[in-house]
Parts: structure tokens; sequence; C-alpha cells
């Protein structure tokens, strides 16, 4: 092994630990070899989660504006070290370059919303004379942290996503320990040095990679971790769910966003946007617009327009400033991607634009595309969108709804009763109103129904189910 490529090991107790095994990451542009990163085992987790137990117990004793004096260190840190980390993404996500500062901009507001929250942190008083029974009481409730917190976080946003994981759990006063994703473990590596540079005691955020069979499944099973936040597919969702039982669980899953363009809206002002969110980071962001419904007045001008612009993108080296579309995370996304196209194919979809170039996915559109088909009622996770025409607006709000999913939908029109009909019958997480499903700013609420996750999270929202409520009721009765 070239000794210019740098070895992670496991990162146990605020310190480096030696794993029993490496594996090589490669770049999903390239291809070459960028890291050894270590393979964690069930006894690393194990290790773990010993020292995590005495971590948890000096971060619920530090004062709240101590945990958030550490993560505005990291914020601060993570700014002054944008470019290198926005290159990290690059190499190892093959996210462009461009897409990657995006991240970096965004994690840097996040831990700074988890900063403020932890300084805000509060429970309430009860007003027990409400109740006869409740006269001479005096009660409120405090918010406690939970002890440990299993983090598994996904590919494609590996700072941001982590940061949604670690900004809550530490302004609430909890330990972690974190398994990224085995294609962008690097990030992972690089913020648990900021985390430590900023003075989060050690053994509060540990760092083992690794199968989730192994890694993330200790995490799931051991009763001394008290919970899991995921974000991944439905079917580990389910898995883990299934697995942990009374502990806490906030899962992120899956999703096949639609937005509606409603008969009048003026198209020219959103194509560039439907674009956008369509095939930014080659579609692989759970909320990535997947289905377009569009009135049938508007439907074909829209079609021609939207697949003109397109073709405008460019692809090419995640490291070139002019590229928008890079390589998919691994070649296996891109033969099920090609699959999915062609079975789209045989039933009847015509594809405007598209196909594959070694590991490139070129971004694809398909019109007449049955409802049952794979790139139609599952999460492509690709640059894919299909457009489908509708009469009514009832009818394209059934369209959106007739999925498995529920993180997010769109609609776009000018008339405000029509709004409020959609935000009311979209069955989703989250309705977007004059914009595309695949907004989102980090304070917000953000979950799903169906198979789209339990729980949400936003900073705020995180931060309270990463704490258990206690109350304390004073009796002033002689």
């Amino acid at each position: 092994m070239n000794q210019t490529i740098p070895k992670k090991p496991l990162y146990i107790a605020g310190g480096t630990k030696e794993a029993s095994s490496y594996k090589e990451l490669r770049s999903p542009h390239s291809g070459e070899v960028i890291a050894e990163v270590a393979i964690g085992t069930r006894e690393d987790v194990k290790a773990a989660i010993d020292h995590a137990e005495e971590a948890a117990k000096t971060m619920a004793k530090l004062p709240a504006h101590k945990r958030a004096a550490i993560l505005q260190k990291v914020s601060v840190l993570l700014q002054e070290r944008k470019e290198e980390a926005a290159r990290i993404l690059a190499l190892e996500a093959a996210k462009p370059i461009t897409v990657a500062r995006g991240e970096i901009a965004r994690t840097v507001e996040t831990y700074q919303f988890a900063a403020d929250e932890a300084r805000r942190l509060h429970g309430e008083t009860i007003p027990m004379d409400a109740s006869a029974m409740g006269e001479n009481r005096i009660a409120y409730t405090v918010r406690q942290p939970l002890g440990i917190v299993g983090a598994i976080t996904p590919f494609n946003f590996p700072f941001n996503l982590v940061a949604h994981k670690l900004g809550p759990a530490f302004a609430a006063g909890n330990a972690v320990i974190l398994k990224p994703a085995d294609q962008t473990p690097l990030s992972s590596y690089f913020i648990a040095d900021l985390f430590a540079e900023a003075g989060l005691p050690a053994g509060a955020l540990q760092v083992i990679p690794g199968p989730g069979s192994e890694v993330g499944d200790e995490m799931v099973i051991d009763d001394r971790v008290k919970m899991i936040t995921f974000t991944g597919s439905p079917e580990v969702g389910k898995t883990i769910r299934s697995k942990a039982g009374l502990k806490r669980v906030v899962l992120e899953l899956g999703s096949n966003s639609g937005l509606i363009i409603d008969e009048g809206f003026d198209i020219d002002r959103i194509i560039k946007r439907t674009v956008t969110g369509a095939f930014t980071f080659m579609g692989q962001v759970c909320i990535s617009l997947q289905r377009i419904y569009v009135h049938q007045s508007m439907y074909d001008e829209f079609v021609e327009k939207f697949v003109a612009e397109t073709k405008n993108l460019r692809i090419g080296d995640p490291l070139d400033e002019t590229t928008d579309i890079a390589a998919l995370i691994s070649q296996k996304d891109v033969e099920r991607i090609a699959s999915w196209v062609k079975e789209a194919e045989s039933l009847g979809a015509n594809v405007l634009t598209g196909g594959t170039d070694n590991n490139v996915v070129k971004p694809t559109v398909i019109v007449n595309v049955p409802s049952h088909a794979k790139v139609s009622c599952q999460e492509t996770f690709a640059p894919v969108v299909i457009i489908s025409p509708f009469e009514t607006l009832d009818e394209a709000i059934d369209a959106v709804n007739d999925s498995r999913y529920g993180l997010q939908a769109g609609i776009y029109t000018e008339n405000i009763e029509r709004a409020f009909h959609a935000a009311e019958h979209l069955d989703v997480g989250g309705v977007m109103v004059n914009d595309f499903p695949t907004f989102r700013v980090d304070q917000m609420p953000y979950g799903g129904v169906k198979e789209s996750g339990v729980g949400r999270e936003g900073i705020k929202y995180a931060t309270e189910e990463m704490t258990e409520m206690k109350l304390v009721c004073f009796n002033r009765n002689k």
C-alpha cells in the first residue's frame, strides 16, 4: 500500500485505536484508493459503549453554556477549514465541489443552531391548581440527557446529516457513538478532530466505521445505548425498529418526492429550480424531486423547456468548478438505475434524455411512466425524474399520495385556496408551497410519514427527542 495513502483507525475514548482489519476506500469518480479505513467489530462497539458510559456522566454535568461553547467552536473551526472539508466531500462522495461548499456552509450553520439550543433547552411550569387536587402544589419539568446516543448516518450529506445527529445530542448533554456510511467515513474523522480541538470531553464522541450487521446492530441491541438516530433505507429502518425494543428511535428514511405545477403558473420562473431539485448531487438527496405532475394545459411546454435545461448540465470531475453531474456513489447503483429505466421503457415509458457512461448516470427525464414502474414507485436516489400530466388538482394530489413514502411534497400555484387544499390533503411530513420539495433549512422540523420515517429532525426538535422529560412536584399543603 502506498505510504501516502492515509490510514484511519478507530476513534475511541478520545484517541485512535488500531482495528483488527482495514478496507480500501476508493473514490467513486476515479476509482483510486484514497484511504485505508478501519473495519469495526461488535467487540469494538462494546468497548466504545464502556467508554461512552463514563463520558455520558461527564456530559450530563457539563453546564449548558459550556456545551454551547463547544458547539460554537466547532462551527467556527469548520468555517475556517471549509475548503478542506469541501474537498473531502468531493473526494469520498464525488459531490461536485460547488455543491460540497453549500453543504459545508449549511453544516456551519447547523452547529450554530445546536449551540443556540444548548442555551435554551428548558422545561415548563405546570398549573397544578387547575385541578382541585392540585391546590398548594408547585410543579415543573426539566429535560435531562438520555445518556448514550447511537448515530448511523448515510453517504449523501456526510457532514450535515452527521451534524443533525451530533449537534442535538451534545446540546442535550449526551455522548454519541457514530457509525458513518461505508463510503464517507473521512468526513466523520474530520469532524471528530474538530470536536476534540473544541474541548469535547474524551469519549463523548467515538467513530466506528464498519458493517451495519455488526457495528450498527450491536448499538441497536445494547441496552446501554438509549437512542438510535438513523438516516437510510426503509428496509434497514424497519430492522432497527424491530430490534430496538423500548429504546427511543428516530428514523429518517426514503422518499420519491412529488411536485404539482398548477394550472396557470408561470413555468419559466421555475424551470431552472425544478431541474436543480431533480439533479443536485445526482439525485442522491432524500427529498430529491423525483415525480413532477404538470397541468395538462402546460405539460408539453414544461417538458420541452425542462429537457432543454437538463441538457445544459455539465458532466465532469467533482473537483472541477463547472461540474454539475459526477459519478454516482457506486457502480452497483449505476447498474440498478439502468435496469429500472429499462423496465420503465418495457412498460411503455419514453426516455427523453439520459443514459449511463461508466460510473455516471446522465440526467434522465422520462414521460408516460406507469405508476407501478420502479422509477416512479420506489426511491431512485439517482438523477432520474418522471413528468406526468394531470387534469384536476385532486388527481395530482392522489398521484403524489400514491406512494409508500411521505417525506416532503411541493406545489406551485397562484391560487391560495388551492394551496391550502393541497397542504391539507398531501400525505407527507412537509408541504412546500411555491417551492420544490427539495427545500430544507436546518432549523425546521424535518421528517416523514408512512415509510419515510418516525420522529423529527431539525435541531430544536431533535434536541428534545434526545432528552427525557422529568416532572418535579412540591406539596406545600400543611
